[in-house]
């Protein structure tokens, strides 16, 4: 029988809403699909202080209960520190625990000896990125390992990240649920002109400027060659940081680093009104900026990898160095054709495999699957009309 009132709670983002990155983006949509749909849900949200002096606390943002957890450390401690007391407090609440990443899976062997029901999303593979060092690397290998038992279901975005969870776990522990994004249609010019930019006129690539993303041989390659475009880089740069002082050093004139914008509105029309997107991240599984390009109908140019080919498909065209980058950015700078051609392609995917109805309803069906009731008690959802925004 259908319980009056399903629980969840999320944990292992920063919280809500949404002000950080994809996983936050995704915890936003989730909870606030499940309180639409007669769930209680809570949301753990890290509040970094000088001194902790109430360590849980708990309001209410549009029907959903944020649990805001006070921590007083700094870096990855504090990530550690608001991991453990997430979890402290999930396993003294009811509910199916939804955790995002396995990054502190550890701390997940408490919530199964409490006897709490728990389902991972196991992002991508991240002890392989090429940015850790040994330790780092030793860390997340053995909490993947341990968030792959401790969990009792696990999620993949991707089907070649299900591949890999299923020389840790059986096949009949994992699902494969890939990430959403919302159709875009239109975008004001503003945020675009803002910039100095015309639109139709630039390339853009928005990604975190690390090695793993390819970031520098990009930039190289649009360097390479002289076009009346230019080329965005969106995301945080530091002097501090040897790789972001090559990228600067390699940008040229018509090379816009504008930082990382947090203004979703302002990311969406910037990318509405880019000639091609740029994806070069190598390791991964369904990425969101990937996914989110599609959904806008951007030409895609993205790194060779079985990641981005089945992500992608036909919506892109792909490179493997700096040299056939610089060439499927011609391609992309000259042939308006095959640039419809991609943004066709990209539309006709994202309704394919990314839309957030059937993505969040099969959330709920795991979710439900753990309380024991079957999918076919869960509501209808009303369906927009294709192209609806």
């Amino acid at each position: 029988m259908k319980p009056e009132t399903p629980t969840i709670l999320i944990l292992g983002t920063r919280g809500i809403p949404a002000a950080h990155g994809g996983f936050e983006t995704f915890a936003e949509k989730v909870a606030l699909f499940l309180a639409g749909r007669g769930w209680k849900v809570g949301v753990y949200c890290q509040d970094e202080v000088e001194r902790v002096d109430q360590r849980v606390r708990v309001d209410t943002w549009k029907g959903i209960e944020l649990i805001h957890v006070q921590v007083a450390s700094k870096g990855p401690r504090a990530t550690l520190e608001f991991d453990w007391q997430c979890v402290l407090d999930a396993a003294r609440r009811p509910g199916v625990c939804l955790v995002l990443g396995y990054n502190g899976a550890v701390f997940l062997t408490w919530l199964r000896l409490m006897r709490r029901k728990i389902i991972t999303n196991m992002d991508g593979i991240e002890w392989r990125r090429p940015k850790w060092g040994v330790a780092a690397r030793t860390w997340f290998w053995l909490n993947e390992w341990i968030g792959a038992w401790a969990s009792h279901r696990l999620v993949a975005d991707h089907p070649v990240i299900a591949e890999h969870l299923a020389t840790r776990r059986p096949r009949s522990a994992i699902a494969t649920i890939t990430y959403g994004a919302d159709p875009v249609t239109s975008a004001p010019e503003a945020p675009v002109r803002a910039l100095g930019l015309e639109p139709g006129k630039y390339l853009i690539s928005i990604a975190r400027i690390e090695p793993d993303n390819s970031i520098l041989p990009i930039v190289e390659a649009f360097c390479s060659q002289k076009r009346d475009m230019k080329l965005v880089v969106l995301g945080t740069l530091s002097d501090q940081i040897p790789y972001h002082v090559a990228v600067r050093k390699a940008a040229n004139a018509s090379v816009v680093l504008p930082g990382a914008i947090y203004d979703q509105a302002a990311v969406k029309a910037l990318r509405f009104h880019a000639r091609a997107y740029l994806h070069g991240h190598t390791v991964g599984g369904t990425n969101p900026s990937l996914v989110e390009a599609l959904a806008a109908g951007n030409m895609v140019i993205a790194h060779d990898n079985p990641y981005n080919r089945w992500t992608a498909s036909a919506a892109a065209i792909y490179f493997t160095d700096a040299r056939s980058c610089a060439e499927r950015m011609r391609q992309a700078m000259e042939d308006d054709a095959l640039v419809r051609t991609c943004g066709e392609a990209a539309r006709a995917r994202a309704n394919e495999a990314f839309r957030w109805d059937d993505i969040l309803l099969a959330y709920e069906s795991e979710a439900y699957r753990l309380l024991g009731v079957p999918a076919a008690a869960a509501m209808p959802v009303d369906r927009p009309s294709p192209g609806a925004v």
